[in-house]
């Protein structure tokens, strides 16, 4: 092949240079504002930032002012400062760098509905994301399913849409044709049906422009004809339980001492991607499978828990969804769970990578469990959950997973407060949380999603949640009717005793005393 000559070479060149665009069209990072959800007193706030540029972002600080009344309360996917009502919010290590058109999102509880003014991206105004300018419209949601039936709810799923500003502001979702109902996640539980009547679906995408997809094609299905509550009816109280306490606890023998009918069951954990009871028995071969028969042949169930504050959770051991997914339904198919807990607490609430694979796992968990009823308990404060315990809920709701409930380890706060306020103060403040999380659940639907698990006795921090703070959150909980109450742990109750925090609470009390108390919850 032969060369062009030298002079052609030039004016070549030259023409391209005349053609072609400058180098800054491709456009500068922006960040835009949204609120996906208001309520009387607050909304739920979300920047989208994204990268406009022609090369990479390797970082990103989005500051802005909030008029007095208004105030950031939890958040998730960033870090923040605070200065008065001067609000920085810069990445986190997993999502400061943005490829050329890559976009990421941050977003905050407000107290207070006023909106952000001043915003600045990496100290040059905020411009505000799409615009006014945008009229392409998101992609059609796809892998719509309708699913999860109770005899007055139906649960739709669908997979995120895409759109060219980098991504979608929500979605709508019609029922039998009627007004859509917006949402700000990839499920919508439709609630207030009617038993055993067939119900159908649609789904379409919306982009902060106002820009709508076309609807999916309609998906259908039938509520039941009964209350929809698995076997074994539904559990209001469910002690944790150490099965790894030496001798072997005996769940029915501490049923009918303590008056309690059901259990969580305490830890399993990795040996190497494979399910352990705390390192030592495989559920595979139905160890304890006996005491879980006796409790559910008294009219009570049990939780399975995975993980703990001690061991390795198995999504942090397993490297796929797919091993993670087998693990977890190997241990659902050994004792036909109806229930299966996650405690993520300790380096674990913070691994996004496992967070992520977690929350796929328990996707296709409830896809071939139709029924099975899923729980996170996650660290608290009187505050509500950590930044890192929210990102695990909103994960797992990201993902599909329908949770049944959010439960909150009550317990060690290392600060001093009343251990009782402080626990219905976790529960109230974890409550507003949830509400920003699920926008489209009733108040009732949102407590019945909330769990309160308190420490007895002494705590690992020397302060003490005694008998009368029980009494307190009993009475409380029935009230909101929340959804469970816990404590750990059933054997340090059982045992009375003042010694080792891992067997004994420390105060005066009767063997199984705080059992006695909880047992009066009914949910």
């Amino acid at each position: 092949m032969r060369r062009p000559s030298a002079l052609l070479a030039v004016f070549v060149t030259a023409l391209l240079l005349v053609l072609a665009p400058p180098a800054h069209a491709a456009g500068s990072p922006t960040a835009a504002f949204a609120k996906p959800s208001e309520w009387s007193g607050g909304y739920q706030g979300l920047y989208t930032i994204t990268n406009g540029s022609g090369s990479a972002l390797s970082g990103w600080t989005v500051r802005f002012d909030l008029p007095a009344g208004t105030t950031v309360g939890s958040y998730w996917d960033t870090l923040l400062t605070q200065d008065g009502s001067h609000y920085t919010f810069k990445n986190r290590e997993y999502n400061g760098s943005l490829a050329p058109g890559a976009s990421v999102t941050f977003g905050w509880v407000s107290s207070g509905t006023g909106a952000p003014a001043n915003c600045t991206l990496n100290g040059a105004p905020c411009t505000g994301g799409s615009g006014g300018n945008d009229t392409t419209p998101p992609s059609l949601p796809t892998g719509v399913t309708v699913g999860s039936a109770t005899s007055s709810s139906l649960t739709v799923r669908w997979s995120a849409a895409t759109d060219d500003s980098g991504s979608v502001a929500g979605y709508e979702v019609s029922r039998d044709g009627g007004t859509p109902v917006p949402v700000t996640t990839t499920s919508y539980t439709a609630t207030g049906l009617q038993p055993g009547t067939g119900y159908s679906f649609r789904v379409r995408a919306k982009d902060a422009a106002g820009n709508l997809s076309a609807y999916s094609a309609a998906v259908s299905a039938t509520t039941t004809t009964s209350g929809g509550t698995p076997p074994g009816g539904g559990v209001h109280t469910a002690p944790y339980i150490d099965m790894g306490a030496w001798p072997t606890p005996s769940m029915p023998d501490m049923a009918s001492a303590g008056g309690t009918d059901s259990y969580t069951m305490s830890f399993i954990t990795a040996s190497g991607c494979k399910a352990m009871w705390f390192n030592a028995y495989d559920p595979r071969d139905g160890w304890a499978k006996d005491q879980i028969d006796a409790i559910r042949a008294r009219g009570g169930d049990v939780k399975v828990s995975f993980g703990g504050a001690s061991g390795i959770e198995l999504a942090q051991a397993c490297d796929s969804v797919d091993s993670l997914f087998t693990e977890y339904d190997a241990v659902v198919k050994a004792y036909d769970l109806r229930y299966a807990d996650f405690d993520i607490e300790g380096a674990a609430v913070a691994d996004t990578a496992s967070i992520t694979r977690r929350s796929q796992a328990l996707a296709r968990l409830q896809q071939a469990h139709p029924g099975l009823r899923i729980s996170l308990t996650l660290p608290v404060l009187p505050e509500g959950l950590t930044s890192d315990g929210l990102n695990v809920v909103k994960a797992a709701r990201d993902a599909g997973v329908d949770l049944d409930l959010v439960n909150v380890m009550a317990m060690d706060y290392y600060r001093s407060t009343d251990y009782g306020d402080a626990a219905v103060q976790a529960a109230q403040s974890t409550f507003t949380q949830l509400k920003s999380l699920y926008p489209a659940k009733s108040d009732a639907q949102l407590w019945a999603m909330l769990g309160v698990t308190p420490m007895l006795g002494q705590n690992d921090d020397g302060h003490v949640y005694d008998q009368a703070d029980a009494r307190q959150l009993v009475a409380f909980a029935q009230g909101k009717h929340l959804g469970e109450l816990a404590f750990w742990e059933a054997t340090r109750d059982r045992n009375a005793c003042t010694g080792a925090l891992y067997k004994c609470t420390n105060i005066p009390q009767s063997p199984y005393e705080f059992a006695k108390i909880f047992a009066a919850y009914t949910g």
